[in-house]
């Protein structure tokens, strides 16, 4: 068997094998790529008129979310302009639940509680992470299936490499007539669509896999000159407890960070889980976006700001490395480009959606045809 016989029966087997998977998550991740695009035409309910009084501190939101929800962990709670209502999110992995209190940032009236696990976007989002199937089974088979895709298409591309360059221009065009049968245009799409989406659909693999394996993760921060820790770690506090037990340092913490950073787009508050953890708070800088967020810790006794060792820390202080690994979630997305890399990126899941279907056809065009010669032998003999 030579090189690209053997390189064929890869694909062929490798495709065969994980065609259903990529076809799901590439449908899926078309369905994803526009959701906060269209979550905002109804999400009218997020905002408030605005009013001159004080809004509701961080320890008043989670007091009055937790009566909603008083068996489950608040995550975090999130701040933005003086017209929007304040965001409460619980979230438990064990039985999973997420959820959103959204609260009257004045009154502290109850506006909307949503569930994140349920509803269109969530059927995408499971679909497309776990196939539906519970979590510890699902993550893994997509996990598994998406690095095999990247090997399947490595093989194509080398199979679509024309041995003479006069071939070239065909392998890049559709050029049909009347008489094209159905396997020829079949094989032109398969062949020609793939050449095109590769090295995007590529992009799109790699970093679904990046978020799947933390060692590939620490691999490719390692191997482009990372020196941080290549993972989220909140630092511990630096003084004992407050001796003032009636005031919370944290409620301050917010209208502090709004006066600092003024053109920030929201403000996600983490509650410390024990009195030596700190406080944490995500700055998001842009509409959209996330890989230029601020990840910002606190005492929580004193409000004295703590440095990490990890990459997610000040934007500013990120390096190249760091800034990949930031990058990853809103280069898979495309994000990364606007609304312009969304359609990207939406057009590259619906095409790589095709070539397990296209390559399914070629199969059985392929298995069809050996068994329809061998029955008109047999005819021909008889």
């Amino acid at each position: 068997m030579n090189f690209k016989k053997f390189i064929l029966q890869l694909h062929k087997i490798l495709g065969l094998t994980t065609g259903m998977v990529v076809f799901i998550v590439a449908i899926t991740g078309c369905g994803w790529a526009f959701r906060d695009e269209i979550e905002s035409f109804y999400d009218i309910y997020k905002k408030v008129v605005p009013q001159d009084a004080a809004s509701l501190t961080p320890t008043k939101a989670k007091e009055l979310a937790k009566e909603l929800f008083p068996n489950n962990t608040v995550h975090g709670t999130v701040f933005k302009k003086a017209d929007d209502a304040i965001e409460v999110i619980f979230y438990d992995a064990e039985p999973e639940f997420y959820q959103s209190v959204f609260l009257h940032p004045y009154s502290g009236e109850t506006i909307q509680v949503d569930n994140h696990l349920t509803g269109f976007f969530a059927f995408i989002l499971k679909g497309h992470m776990r196939l539906w199937l519970p979590k510890a089974i699902g993550e893994q088979v997509v996990g598994v299936s998406i690095l095999i895709f990247i090997l399947i298409i490595i093989s194509g591309f080398i199979l679509w490499l024309p041995k003479k360059r006069k071939n070239l221009k065909q392998r890049l065009t559709l050029k049909w007539k009347k008489s094209t049968g159905w396997k020829r245009k079949n094989f032109d799409l398969h062949t020609v669509v793939g050449f095109y989406i590769c090295s995007l659909a590529l992009l799109l693999a790699f970093t679904g896999s990046l978020m799947s394996y933390n060692w590939l993760r620490y691999v490719v921060y390692k191997s482009t000159g990372g020196e941080k820790e290549a993972q989220f770690i909140i630092p511990e506090n630096q003084s004992n407890n407050s001796a003032n037990q009636d005031v919370v340092p944290m409620d301050f913490l917010i209208e502090k960070l709004q006066k600092e950073v003024p053109k920030a787009e929201a403000f996600e508050l983490h509650y410390p889980t024990s009195p030596d953890e700190s406080i944490y708070v995500e700055i998001s800088n842009s509409k959209g976006l996330y890989y230029d967020a601020d990840f910002r810790f606190f005492d929580q006794n004193t409000l004295k700001e703590i440095e990490t060792p990890s990459i997610y820390g000040k934007y500013e202080n990120a390096k190249l490395a760091d800034k990949i690994q930031r990058m990853n979630y809103d280069i898979h997305i495309g994000a990364i480009g606007g609304i312009a890399g969304k359609i990207i990126a939406f057009l590259v899941s619906l095409l790589t959606a095709t070539l397990p279907v296209t390559g399914v056809f070629m199969w059985y065009g392929r298995k069809y045809k050996k068994k329809k010669v061998s029955s008109d032998n047999l005819s021909s003999s008889l």
